[in-house]
């Protein structure tokens, strides 16, 4: 996204009228110009060579998680939150569905 946008600025400055009276300065536009839309073209490679390389989102957070072990263990984690999360959301659908007594209102605050 940050290549695209510096691409975008790169077009806006070769379509300022500057451009037309400065040769100095459409020089210097031009190869901006070009230095961006090759770095646009180099990210939009390496995107693509990860995904085919990889086959998969999955296997990018993979390939990452090998390379950045902090991040295999927060996927871990919030895994394991995830689950936790859904386990108790499951309690406490079963609770309200239950008919409405003392200890089923306890145990639904707590």
């Amino acid at each position: 996204a940050m290549s695209k946008s510096a691409v975008k600025i790169s077009s806006d400055l070769l379509s300022n009228p500057l451009c037309e009276q400065e040769p100095s300065f459409l020089e210097m536009v031009t190869a901006f110009d070009t230095a961006m839309k090759r770095m646009d073209s180099f990210n939009q490679e390496k995107v693509e060579w990860l995904w085919l390389e990889n086959g998969s989102a999955g296997s990018v957070v993979g390939w990452f998680s090998s390379v950045f072990p902090s991040l295999n263990v927060a996927v871990k984690r919030r895994e394991q939150t995830l689950q936790d999360y859904k386990r108790l959301q499951s309690k406490v659908e079963k609770y309200e569905e239950k008919e409405r007594t003392g200890p089923v209102l306890a145990k639904l605050h707590q």
